[in-house]
């Protein structure tokens, strides 16, 4: 099970990586190199809670004030270095991520579990058009993973080729399904069109409403 962290939000972890080297950064530049190190290709940041995210850390121990300064008439700044509570932070977070698989829910899996409410030929369209932009997307990401890779050592490189890979694998499914749905292959395909073109019950849903009832009633009946 992943530990509960002091600072949970995956901005924290880049943020914290950022300090590593040893310098003092302010956060609007720890916002320009996140940018410019494509970080935000790899996670969701919201730039809006960089600086909120910044002072948790610091509340929490995991950087520290360095120095504070104004050039001219610019607004007073404040930079920051990471802490060795930080650093070790870090470290244990990161020897998690890497080491401890942790289930993730893409809204496309959310929208698989529940697909049926729409009719099988019309996600069959629906999938082609989804195939269609995730080859578009593959061939994007394998040019400029080529011209990356003639730049940069390999290294800097493996989130990105982690990145394409997830890709790849989806469309590759994708395409699976697309043509089972196409060739009438898919086991509970005929139940599926049946109940859209007839208004039918879904196949077992009587079944499951009667649990639920039954369930519902041994509850109620534990109350009084």
């Amino acid at each position: 099970m992943a530990k509960r962290r002091r600072v949970g939000n995956l901005l924290a972890l880049a943020l914290l990586a950022l300090l590593v080297p040893g310098d003092a950064v302010h956060p609007y530049e720890m916002a320009i190199l996140l940018r410019r190190t494509g970080k935000e290709q790899n996670m969701a940041i919201k730039w809006g809670s960089l600086y909120t995210v910044v002072q948790n850390l610091e509340k929490h121990g995991l950087i520290e004030a360095a120095e504070t300064g104004r050039a001219g008439n610019r607004p007073e700044r404040t930079r920051y270095v990471i802490t060795d509570a930080g650093r070790a932070e870090l470290t244990d977070w990161l020897r998690e991520l890497v080491a401890d698989p942790e289930p993730e829910h893409p809204r496309f899996e959310a929208a698989l579990s529940v697909v049926s409410v729409l009719p099988p030929d019309e996600v069959a369209t629906l999938l082609e058009r989804r195939l269609t932009a995730l080859e578009a997307g593959l061939a994007a990401q394998r040019a400029a993973l080529a011209e990356a890779g003639t730049q940069v050592p390999r290294l800097f490189l493996i989130e990105s080729e982690y990145a394409l890979a997830l890709r790849e694998a989806e469309a590759a499914w994708t395409r699976s399904l697309r043509d089972e749905l196409t060739g009438g292959t898919l086991s509970g395909l005929a139940e599926w069109r049946r109940w859209h073109e007839t208004g039918a019950t879904p196949p077992g849903w009587a079944e499951l409403m009667a649990e639920v009832a039954a369930g519902a009633d041994d509850g109620d009946n534990s109350k009084t």
